[in-house]
């Protein structure tokens, strides 16, 4: 009997970690079910060498190294995830081609519920937000693992170096320099482009943009959306690598290979610790609506700056409790909204 409520304990004290140890292996492994199973398997780990663990740092940290260990060896094959516009120049429309690329390519969104984990500090949920931005999030892929460890650590976390150099055996000579590496890393990505501009806590300013957004877009408005978006602003739809820069790229392309999206419906989502958008088109054949793509929007000074399409439904609406279907009819619900 005591065995069995001792192991419900372990697994009750384990399962508390899972929100935050995700969004340490997502920032670590950019990409979304990639974190989830290197989660699961720092829990199965934890829970077979429990009895070993003795105590002699807390149960969070000792965690923090397995997940470590275990996304260090997920990335040995050097792969990083990128946006598109971390791989290829932007495309005029005229030229515009929609090649795939596989998965393993690019940086995935995720569900802000799975990854932030509710904090009382304002602060401490303000960074936690900012550092899952894609944004942040592609240009982490740019660091080595072992630097993009230490500077989630120091920097998101606020591990004290010496804590940082116990969880990664070395010392702490050698933390502060791959913090400083790292930090520099980033800076030169930050200075890369506008693309970087993220959104404040929505406030209500940005509320009300987002509103403007949803009925400029279910009403296929390109007037309307045009004023909303910043002039460089850019367009992403990964698996494909095209990405659009420039009002006048972004609507050509919605009324000519996006044209199928006139009367689509969206729904709100939290991703990335940024507005986002489940995007629904009308289906001509079964009626109602059908999954098209998970959007995320950056925001900066009233503008929208990124307009990121995530196409792959059958993966993403899933990971977000997304029907995949929606009932209603497509010419008449949004009239005179």
């Amino acid at each position: 009997m005591g065995d069995s409520t001792a192991t419900a304990d372990l697994d009750v004290a384990l399962e508390k970690h899972r929100t935050e140890l995700t969004g340490y292996c997502y920032r670590m492994l950019g990409s979304s079910f990639e974190a989830e199973d290197a989660v699961q398997d720092t829990l199965v780990r934890a829970w077979r060498s429990y009895e070993k663990f003795e105590g002699r740092s807390s149960l969070r940290s000792w965690l923090y190294r397995i997940a470590t260990n275990v996304c260090l060896d997920m990335l040995t094959a050097g792969s990083k995830r990128a946006r598109p516009m971390d791989l290829t120049d932007s495309t005029p429309l005229a030229q515009a081609a929609l090649s795939p690329r596989p998965d393993s390519t690019w940086l995935e969104p995720m569900p802000d519920a799975r990854v932030l984990p509710a904090v009382q500090d304002p602060a401490e949920a303000a960074v936690a937000k900012e550092t899952v931005r894609l944004a942040f999030m592609a240009a982490l892929q740019q660091l080595p693992p072992k630097q993009r460890a230490v500077l989630i650590l120091r920097e998101v976390l606020a591990w004290k170096a010496s804590e940082v150099a116990e969880l990664l055996g070395t010392t702490v000579a050698s933390v502060n320099s791959a913090l400083q590496r790292a930090r520099a890393t980033l800076a030169e990505h930050a200075a890369a482009g506008p693309e970087g501009a993220v959104s404040d806590p929505l406030d209500e300013e940005q509320q009300k943009l987002l509103e403007r957004y949803v009925k400029a877009f279910e009403g296929y408005d390109m007037t309307a959306l045009t004023a909303l978006l910043h002039e460089d602003a850019v367009m992403t739809m990964p698996p494909f690598d095209l990405w659009l820069r420039g009002t006048a790229d972004i609507t050509g392309f919605m009324t000519t290979l996006g044209a199928s999206c006139a009367g689509s419906r969206l729904l709100p989502v939290r991703a990335n610790g940024l507005p986002g958008f489940a995007h629904y088109k009308p289906d001509p054949d079964k009626g109602g609506f059908s999954p098209w793509a998970v959007q995320i929007l950056e925001i900066s000074d009233g503008r929208i700056t990124g307009f990121h399409c995530f196409l792959d439904t059958q993966r993403w609406f899933p990971l977000f409790d997304l029907p995949l279907h929606l009932e209603g009819e497509p010419d008449q619900d949004h009239k005179g909204q």
